[in-house]
């Protein structure tokens, strides 16, 4: 069996490694000591014998949540507002001076067999937020986008609404030779129409009432890089023809302008609609669509690849921990069987919506279903079953004897007649926190 690891905060010489034989301590003295402990190697469980200033350690403890975190304070220090916040907010558990070696022991064992059910966290993405998950959709998906961004062509991303499609254009932009370009996305539906000329080509001085100076245009300022043209089908007919011309001469003419001006860009165009479909309707112009449709990627829905859910939520959670209780160390299993029954209408948008609301209105250590508000995606319309029953019985009984135990998890095993561990298994299955 592997040692279990113990970060220590302590004053020098105190002997944790021959007072916890059973744990691979990493003993240090000060809160930058324990960071770089931290970065270097992931422990399960902290223990703070040493606190120093209460205002250091609630930032550092704040930084570090997904540690279960237990102190030792003198015995009037929980008098002290201060203290009494920072246990509540922070903890695991705590004791007081003196304490028993034996009754910590059972703490920190505890402490550890809880953390130890927790799945692991998402594997942090470098640099901008990257395209998350290992299904077969997204692997496919990174492969295209490998290919699509050596070559200079223009591109066309068709996907749902907030499925990630400025995320592929940024992906394809970053992995192309163009990567030290700027990356100018451009939300064609959001400049009001009398503007958007303008807004993107540009104008000279005079060209118009308040053109008090000459005005680069968004696709100039994307020279040497990447424009993203967002929503595509919704840019007005006539600036349509303005783009075709841009496409195949590759200049512009600002407004009022009398000559022209030549921009290198590369052009990645997206929308949620199928741009067939708007050519068959007289909405869009044909000649425009082939030329913007040299390299098409179709950015998969949230549906079609639901086993990057976990992953997705995991570093929706991490990314935007400054906003959650310190109390909130992750997801309940529940929680991530609702998250695989949603048919997620709103994409990967919807799902981060979803995990930053339930992150500020979760009242207890894990998310729950509920507080996804997926509570009814998660059940079954149909009568239950035997194997439903079942796991209804057996969820009911485990709540009841920790009920008894006051949700002491050592008694409520042994009237359960199982052992701890098992218990910290069915507890997890089910989604209950002790």
């Amino acid at each position: 069996m592997c040692p279990k690891k113990l970060l220590c905060l302590a004053r020098d010489g105190f002997a944790a490694p021959a007072l916890l034989p059973d744990w691979e301590v990493t003993t240090v003295s000060s809160l930058a000591e324990a960071a770089r402990a931290l970065r270097a190697a992931p422990h399960l469980v902290g223990l703070l014998l040493y606190l120093g200033e209460p205002a250091a350690l609630q930032r550092f403890l704040r930084q570090h949540t997904a540690v279960y975190w237990i102190a030792v304070f003198d015995r009037c220090a929980l008098a002290q507002p201060h203290w009494r916040e920072l246990a509540a907010e922070h903890l695991y558990d705590y004791h007081t001076r003196p304490f028993d070696m034996a009754l910590l022991r059972h703490t920190l064992g505890h402490a550890h067999g809880c953390a130890a059910l927790r799945p692991a966290p998402a594997r942090p993405a470098s640099g901008r937020m990257a395209l998350t998950g290992d299904s077969c959709a997204i692997t496919h998906l990174r492969t295209q986008i490998g290919k699509v961004a050596q070559a200079n062509a223009p591109v066309l991303i068709w996907g749902e609404s907030g499925s990630g499609k400025e995320l592929v254009a940024q992906a394809i932009h970053d992995q192309s030779p163009r990567c030290h370009g700027p990356f100018v996305p451009i939300n064609c539906g959001a400049i009001p129409a009398s503007l958007i000329h303008s807004e993107l080509f540009g104008h000279t001085r005079g060209a118009f009432t308040g053109a008090l100076r000459d005005k680069v245009g968004l696709i100039e300022s994307a020279a040497g890089g990447t424009v993203f043209l967002d929503e595509i089908a919704d840019l007005p007919k006539d600036l349509q023809a303005n783009l075709l011309r841009f496409l195949q001469e590759k200049t512009i003419y600002r407004v009022g302008a009398t000559r022209s001006t030549v921009v290198d860009v590369r052009v990645i165009a997206a929308s949620h609609v199928r741009l067939q479909r708007a050519v068959a309707e007289g909405h869009f112009r044909e000649d425009l669509y082939y030329r913007l449709n040299v390299l098409h990627i179709d950015v998969p829905a949230l549906r079609d690849r639901k086993d990057d859910l976990a992953l997705l939520a995991s570093q929706f959670f991490h990314t935007y921990a400054a906003d959650k209780p310190a109390r909130l160390k992750g997801f309940s299993a529940a929680a991530m069987r609702a998250l695989r029954a949603h048919d997620w209408p709103g994409n990967v948008r919807e799902l981060l919506n979803r995990v930053r609301r339930a992150m500020v209105l979760a009242e207890g250590r894990l998310i729950t279903a509920a507080d996804l508000e997926l509570e009814q995606a998660g059940t079954l319309s149909a009568p239950a079953g035997l194997d439903e029953s079942r796991m209804r019985a057996e969820r009911d009984a485990i709540v009841a004897s920790l009920e008894r135990s006051g949700g002491n998890v050592t008694h409520a095993a042994r009237a359960l007649a199982i052992s701890r561990m098992t218990l910290y298994r069915q507890m997890a299955k089910h989604g209950i926190v002790s």
